[in-house]
Protein backbone atom coordinates (compact mmCIF):
# COMPACT_ATOMS: atom_id res chain seq x y z
CA UNK A 1 0.00 0.00 0.00
CA UNK A 2 0.95 3.15 -0.39
CA UNK A 3 1.24 6.00 2.96
CA UNK A 4 3.09 8.90 3.73
CA UNK A 5 5.90 9.07 6.27
CA UNK A 6 9.04 10.83 7.47
CA UNK A 7 12.54 9.29 8.79
CA UNK A 8 13.62 12.99 10.52
CA UNK A 9 11.96 14.94 12.15
CA UNK A 10 11.79 18.01 10.18
CA UNK A 11 10.00 20.56 8.06
CA UNK A 12 7.35 19.16 5.51
CA UNK A 13 9.98 18.12 2.95
CA UNK A 14 11.13 15.39 5.50
CA UNK A 15 7.88 13.98 4.11
CA UNK A 16 7.90 10.87 1.33
CA UNK A 17 4.84 8.44 -0.51
CA UNK A 18 6.13 4.90 -0.06
CA UNK A 19 5.28 1.90 -0.55
CA UNK A 20 4.53 -0.22 2.97
CA UNK A 21 3.20 -2.97 4.52
CA UNK A 22 -0.43 -3.15 5.54
CA UNK A 23 -1.58 -2.47 9.09
CA UNK A 24 -3.73 -5.24 10.30
CA UNK A 25 -6.62 -4.63 13.31
CA UNK A 26 -5.35 -6.14 16.81
CA UNK A 27 -7.47 -6.72 19.29
CA UNK A 28 -10.35 -3.73 19.87
CA UNK A 29 -9.11 -2.32 16.68
CA UNK A 30 -10.46 -2.19 13.38
CA UNK A 31 -8.98 -1.49 10.11
CA UNK A 32 -10.27 0.03 7.05
CA UNK A 33 -9.99 1.59 3.46
CA UNK A 34 -8.55 5.13 3.94
CA UNK A 35 -11.04 7.52 2.10
CA UNK A 36 -9.99 10.60 3.72
CA UNK A 37 -8.24 11.55 6.18
CA UNK A 38 -8.23 14.83 8.55
CA UNK A 39 -4.96 17.15 8.37
CA UNK A 40 -4.50 18.85 12.11
CA UNK A 41 -1.83 20.73 13.36
CA UNK A 42 -0.63 18.04 15.74
CA UNK A 43 0.46 16.20 12.21
CA UNK A 44 3.09 19.00 11.81
CA UNK A 45 4.17 19.01 15.49
CA UNK A 46 4.34 15.59 15.62
CA UNK A 47 7.17 15.58 12.93
CA UNK A 48 8.66 18.46 14.00
CA UNK A 49 9.69 16.66 16.92
CA UNK A 50 7.95 18.86 19.37
CA UNK A 51 6.60 16.05 21.50
CA UNK A 52 9.59 13.85 21.51
CA UNK A 53 10.07 14.14 25.34
CA UNK A 54 6.69 13.57 26.37
CA UNK A 55 5.47 11.64 24.08
CA UNK A 56 8.23 10.20 21.76
CA UNK A 57 8.24 7.96 19.07
CA UNK A 58 9.82 5.66 16.73
CA UNK A 59 11.53 6.86 13.20
CA UNK A 60 10.33 5.95 10.35
CA UNK A 61 6.85 7.07 11.05
CA UNK A 62 3.50 7.60 9.62
CA UNK A 63 1.62 10.25 9.42
CA UNK A 64 -2.01 11.14 10.62
CA UNK A 65 -4.51 10.45 13.08
CA UNK A 66 -8.28 10.94 11.99
CA UNK A 67 -10.06 9.17 9.15
CA UNK A 68 -13.24 8.18 7.64
CA UNK A 69 -13.68 4.55 5.56
CA UNK A 70 -15.05 1.18 5.24
CA UNK A 71 -13.89 -1.28 7.57
CA UNK A 72 -12.69 -4.16 6.11
CA UNK A 73 -11.00 -6.09 9.00
CA UNK A 74 -12.61 -6.55 12.65
CA UNK A 75 -9.77 -7.29 15.51
CA UNK A 76 -10.47 -9.59 18.54
CA UNK A 77 -13.28 -8.73 20.89
CA UNK A 78 -14.92 -5.86 18.72
CA UNK A 79 -18.50 -5.92 18.59
CA UNK A 80 -20.93 -3.89 17.07
CA UNK A 81 -19.49 -3.19 13.53
CA UNK A 82 -19.12 -5.11 10.48
CA UNK A 83 -16.90 -5.28 7.26
CA UNK A 84 -18.24 -2.50 4.87
CA UNK A 85 -19.59 -0.26 8.02
CA UNK A 86 -18.63 3.88 6.82
CA UNK A 87 -16.91 4.87 10.05
CA UNK A 88 -14.61 8.05 11.21
CA UNK A 89 -12.43 8.31 13.61
CA UNK A 90 -8.87 7.94 15.15
CA UNK A 91 -5.48 5.89 14.77
CA UNK A 92 -2.24 5.90 13.70
CA UNK A 93 -0.65 6.28 10.58
CA UNK A 94 -4.24 7.70 8.72
CA UNK A 95 -2.59 9.30 5.40
CA UNK A 96 -2.32 5.87 3.51
CA UNK A 97 -4.42 3.12 1.89
CA UNK A 98 -5.52 1.64 5.12
CA UNK A 99 -5.30 2.84 8.40
CA UNK A 100 -5.65 0.82 11.78
CA UNK A 101 -8.54 2.91 13.98
CA UNK A 102 -8.51 3.13 18.14
CA UNK A 103 -11.52 4.90 18.44
CA UNK A 104 -14.63 5.03 16.37
CA UNK A 105 -18.42 5.65 15.00
CA UNK A 106 -20.83 5.08 12.43
CA UNK A 107 -20.50 7.85 9.57
CA UNK A 108 -23.67 10.18 10.01
CA UNK A 109 -26.33 10.23 7.05
CA UNK A 110 -25.48 12.64 4.35
CA UNK A 111 -22.33 13.31 5.20
CA UNK A 112 -19.36 12.48 2.53
CA UNK A 113 -15.56 10.69 3.22
CA UNK A 114 -14.12 13.86 3.72
CA UNK A 115 -15.87 16.06 5.46
CA UNK A 116 -16.66 12.85 8.41
CA UNK A 117 -12.90 12.73 8.60
CA UNK A 118 -12.23 16.46 9.51
CA UNK A 119 -14.01 15.85 12.64
CA UNK A 120 -12.80 13.67 15.43
CA UNK A 121 -9.96 15.53 16.69
CA UNK A 122 -11.24 18.72 16.17
CA UNK A 123 -14.64 17.73 18.12
CA UNK A 124 -12.84 16.04 21.16
CA UNK A 125 -10.62 19.21 21.55
CA UNK A 126 -13.42 21.60 20.94
CA UNK A 127 -15.48 19.70 23.83
CA UNK A 128 -12.34 19.25 26.15
CA UNK A 129 -11.35 22.93 26.11
CA UNK A 130 -15.01 24.30 26.48
CA UNK A 131 -15.09 22.00 29.30
CA UNK A 132 -11.53 23.04 30.93
CA UNK A 133 -12.27 26.41 30.67
CA UNK A 134 -15.80 26.41 32.64
CA UNK A 135 -17.90 29.09 30.25
CA UNK A 136 -21.65 28.35 31.31
CA UNK A 137 -25.04 29.64 29.23
CA UNK A 138 -25.30 32.93 29.17
CA UNK A 139 -21.78 33.49 29.34
CA UNK A 140 -19.51 35.18 26.92
CA UNK A 141 -16.73 33.41 25.44
CA UNK A 142 -13.67 34.67 23.33
CA UNK A 143 -12.27 32.52 21.10
CA UNK A 144 -9.05 33.96 19.60
CA UNK A 145 -8.30 32.35 16.33
CA UNK A 146 -11.78 31.00 15.54
CA UNK A 147 -12.20 29.93 11.90
CA UNK A 148 -10.48 27.05 11.42
CA UNK A 149 -11.23 23.31 12.62
CA UNK A 150 -11.47 23.73 16.24
CA UNK A 151 -12.22 26.95 16.61
CA UNK A 152 -15.40 25.99 13.85
CA UNK A 153 -15.88 22.90 16.52
CA UNK A 154 -16.06 25.60 19.23
CA UNK A 155 -18.04 28.19 18.16
CA UNK A 156 -21.02 26.22 16.96
CA UNK A 157 -21.02 23.82 20.03
CA UNK A 158 -20.84 27.20 22.61
CA UNK A 159 -23.50 28.71 20.54
CA UNK A 160 -25.85 25.53 20.79
CA UNK A 161 -25.36 25.28 24.46
CA UNK A 162 -26.56 29.17 24.91
CA UNK A 163 -23.30 30.88 24.95
CA UNK A 164 -22.37 34.18 23.44
CA UNK A 165 -19.19 33.88 21.20
CA UNK A 166 -16.76 36.42 20.01
CA UNK A 167 -14.14 35.15 17.25
CA UNK A 168 -11.37 36.74 15.98
CA UNK A 169 -10.00 35.78 12.55
CA UNK A 170 -8.94 37.43 9.27
CA UNK A 171 -10.67 40.10 7.29
CA UNK A 172 -11.88 37.33 4.72
CA UNK A 173 -13.57 35.25 7.71
CA UNK A 174 -15.29 37.63 9.32
CA UNK A 175 -18.58 36.62 7.24
CA UNK A 176 -17.76 32.93 7.97
CA UNK A 177 -17.82 33.38 11.68
CA UNK A 178 -21.14 35.19 11.49
CA UNK A 179 -22.68 32.32 9.48
CA UNK A 180 -21.23 30.06 12.57
CA UNK A 181 -22.79 32.46 15.36
CA UNK A 182 -20.33 33.78 16.21
CA UNK A 183 -19.56 37.92 17.13
CA UNK A 184 -16.52 38.31 14.74
CA UNK A 185 -14.04 41.02 14.94
CA UNK A 186 -9.84 40.81 13.24
CA UNK A 187 -7.07 40.41 14.96
CA UNK A 188 -4.36 43.16 14.39
CA UNK A 189 -3.66 46.30 16.33
CA UNK A 190 -6.33 47.19 18.46
CA UNK A 191 -8.06 43.66 18.09
CA UNK A 192 -8.49 44.14 22.03
CA UNK A 193 -10.09 46.96 22.37
CA UNK A 194 -12.66 46.26 19.61
CA UNK A 195 -13.42 42.87 21.80
CA UNK A 196 -13.85 45.50 24.97
CA UNK A 197 -16.37 46.96 22.74
CA UNK A 198 -18.49 44.44 22.36
CA UNK A 199 -18.87 44.10 26.65
CA UNK A 200 -17.46 41.57 28.93
CA UNK A 201 -15.62 38.12 28.14
CA UNK A 202 -16.05 35.70 30.61
CA UNK A 203 -13.44 33.18 29.91
CA UNK A 204 -10.91 32.93 26.33
CA UNK A 205 -9.44 30.05 24.09
CA UNK A 206 -6.48 30.50 22.35
CA UNK A 207 -6.79 28.51 19.11
CA UNK A 208 -3.48 30.12 16.89
CA UNK A 209 -0.83 30.47 19.63
CA UNK A 210 -0.56 34.34 18.12
CA UNK A 211 1.44 35.51 21.46
CA UNK A 212 -2.12 37.44 23.14
CA UNK A 213 -2.19 35.38 26.10
CA UNK A 214 -1.30 38.31 27.94
CA UNK A 215 -4.18 40.09 26.66
CA UNK A 216 -6.67 37.33 26.63
CA UNK A 217 -5.87 37.56 30.53
CA UNK A 218 -6.21 41.23 30.65
CA UNK A 219 -9.97 40.97 29.03
CA UNK A 220 -11.18 38.40 31.17
CA UNK A 221 -9.41 39.56 34.60
CA UNK A 222 -8.36 35.65 35.81
CA UNK A 223 -5.25 33.31 34.22
CA UNK A 224 -7.58 30.83 35.28
CA UNK A 225 -10.37 31.98 32.79
CA UNK A 226 -8.11 31.19 30.08
CA UNK A 227 -7.01 28.14 27.70
CA UNK A 228 -4.63 27.69 24.75
CA UNK A 229 -3.72 24.80 22.99
CA UNK A 230 -1.00 26.40 21.03
CA UNK A 231 1.45 28.89 22.97
CA UNK A 232 3.91 26.55 24.95
CA UNK A 233 4.23 30.00 26.88
CA UNK A 234 1.25 29.82 28.84
CA UNK A 235 3.10 28.84 31.98
CA UNK A 236 4.63 32.78 32.09
CA UNK A 237 1.03 33.91 32.25
CA UNK A 238 -0.80 31.49 34.64
CA UNK A 239 -2.46 30.21 31.63
CA UNK A 240 -3.16 26.43 31.13
CA UNK A 241 -1.99 24.55 27.99
CA UNK A 242 -4.42 21.56 27.40
CA UNK A 243 -2.54 18.99 25.50
CA UNK A 244 -3.83 15.96 26.98
CA UNK A 245 -7.00 14.14 25.06
CA UNK A 246 -9.67 13.18 26.39
CA UNK A 247 -12.81 10.68 26.01
CA UNK A 248 -12.37 10.06 22.22
CA UNK A 249 -14.84 7.83 22.01
CA UNK A 250 -17.54 10.12 23.81
CA UNK A 251 -16.15 12.93 21.21
CA UNK A 252 -17.26 10.65 18.15
CA UNK A 253 -20.91 9.93 19.95
CA UNK A 254 -21.31 13.54 20.82
CA UNK A 255 -20.19 15.05 17.11
CA UNK A 256 -22.53 12.26 15.12
CA UNK A 257 -25.83 13.90 17.76
CA UNK A 258 -24.64 17.35 16.71
CA UNK A 259 -24.16 16.76 12.93
CA UNK A 260 -27.45 14.61 12.57
CA UNK A 261 -29.69 17.60 14.53
CA UNK A 262 -28.29 20.02 12.45
CA UNK A 263 -26.54 21.86 15.21
CA UNK A 264 -22.54 20.97 13.79
CA UNK A 265 -21.19 21.56 10.17
CA UNK A 266 -17.53 22.56 9.51
CA UNK A 267 -16.68 22.67 5.79
CA UNK A 268 -13.97 21.23 3.91
CA UNK A 269 -11.59 24.05 2.45
CA UNK A 270 -9.10 22.17 0.30
CA UNK A 271 -8.18 18.18 -0.15
CA UNK A 272 -4.76 16.98 -0.90
CA UNK A 273 -3.60 13.90 -2.62
CA UNK A 274 -0.80 11.64 -0.49
CA UNK A 275 1.58 13.22 -2.92
CA UNK A 276 0.39 16.52 -1.72
CA UNK A 277 0.82 15.44 1.64
CA UNK A 278 4.43 18.25 2.18
CA UNK A 279 1.37 21.21 0.32
CA UNK A 280 -1.45 19.95 3.18
CA UNK A 281 1.19 20.62 6.35
CA UNK A 282 2.59 24.50 4.85
CA UNK A 283 -0.98 24.98 4.54
CA UNK A 284 -1.91 24.05 7.78
CA UNK A 285 1.07 25.82 9.56
CA UNK A 286 0.10 29.07 7.32
CA UNK A 287 -2.96 29.55 9.57
CA UNK A 288 -5.95 31.69 7.64
CA UNK A 289 -7.70 28.35 7.57
CA UNK A 290 -11.17 28.40 7.04
CA UNK A 291 -12.87 24.88 8.32
CA UNK A 292 -10.48 21.84 7.80
CA UNK A 293 -8.70 20.22 5.00
CA UNK A 294 -7.96 16.58 4.52
CA UNK A 295 -5.54 13.97 2.76
CA UNK A 296 -7.32 11.56 0.06
CA UNK A 297 -5.78 8.71 -0.85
Amino acid sequence: MKRVSFAEFGGPEVLRLEDAAEPHAGPGQIRISVRAAGVNPVDWRIREGQFQQTHPIELPAGVGLDAAGVVDEIGAGVTGIEPGARVFGEGSGTYAEFAVLSDWARIPEGLSFAEAAGYPSVVETALRILGEVGVRPGQTLLVSGASGGVGSAVLQIAGDRGITVIGTAGAANQEYLRELGAVATTYGAGWADRVREFGPVDAALDLAGSGVLGELVALTGDPRKVITIADLGAPEFGVRFSGVAGSMPDALGEAATLIERGALRIPVERTYALAEAAAAHRDSQSGHSRGRRVVLP
